[in-house]
């Protein structure tokens, strides 16, 4: 990977509302990590991460970075993160990692195919990207900014997995060797769609009669309805209690004793 030069200025504001105004000016507020020295905070020229973004071939980016009026004005780095405004995508923050040059580093590769492969030229097939980044390993100035993988001779059914990726001397790529990264599936025929879209179509089917079922008594139970006052002289309903007869008022008899 190619080192690209970059400029950067200590900082030591911090304060929420200095890098407001850092943003306003024209700068970018940085974080360099090492793994042998401190975080130090820096600040960017706008204008040069754009252009630093813009050029690069992916967002792995290695750097000769040049700090003025520091102790250590010249350090390899690689660009860790860059932090967008979320609605205009104006760069607020970079995180860089200082490396070495003769320490190997482990950083994620972004993995693209290459060609038109047969399978898909010839007989309908689909090309299927399983997966778009694996992890390598190798010194900074040996490090790859994509990897390109050839896929012109894949036939339907066949696949080219981690393993089988063709990688530049001195980078080794982290991972099981036996996991597919590209692979050319058979066409979709109508008749599969047809069958998916019906077996989509049941599924709903079942939900629903499912729910309509939960929604009915139990088997042998009578249908629940509004209980309504029973019939003139009708028969109480089987396991109805009877009614409870009023006791009369005490006092009540001998009144009407009297009476007669």
């Amino acid at each position: 990977m190619k080192s690209v030069s970059l400029t950067a200025y200590p900082r030591t504001l911090t304060r929420r509302s200095a890098v407001k105004k850092l943003r306003s000016s024209g700068r970018v507020p940085a974080v360099i990590y090492g793994r042998k020295s401190k975080p130090q905070t820096l600040e960017l020229t706008l204008k040069d991460i754009e252009n630093l973004i813009h050029n690069s071939a992916s967002e792995n980016v290695l750097v000769d970075l040049l700090v003025s009026d520091d102790s250590r004005p010249k350090r390899l780095a690689l660009v860790q993160e860059v932090q967008h405004h979320v609605l205009s995508g104006k760069v607020l923050h970079i995180d860089l990692h200082e490396v070495a040059e003769d320490e190997k580093v482990t950083i994620t590769v972004p993995v693209e195919a290459a060609g038109e492969a047969i399978g898909v030229k010839t007989s309908g097939g689909v090309l299927e990207h399983v997966l778009f980044k694996v992890k390598v390993r190798a010194l900074p100035k040996d490090l790859p900014e994509v990897l390109m993988v050839d896929v012109s001779n894949l036939e339907i059914g066949q696949a080219i997995h981690i393993g089988e990726i063709p990688v530049p001397a001195g980078v080794e790529i982290i991972g099981d060797k036996n996991i597919p990264v590209l692979a050319v599936a058979a066409p979709v025929t109508e008749a599969e769609e047809a069958a998916a879209e019906a077996a989509a179509g049941t599924g709903l089917t079942e939900v629903e009669v499912i729910k309509e079922k939960t929604e009915e008594p139990a088997e042998g139970a009578a249908p629940a309805t509004k209980a309504g006052p029973p019939a003139k002289g009708a028969p109480p309903a089987k396991g109805a209690e009877k009614p409870v007869e009023k006791a009369p008022e005490k006092g009540a008899e001998k009144k009407a004793e009297k009476k007669k």
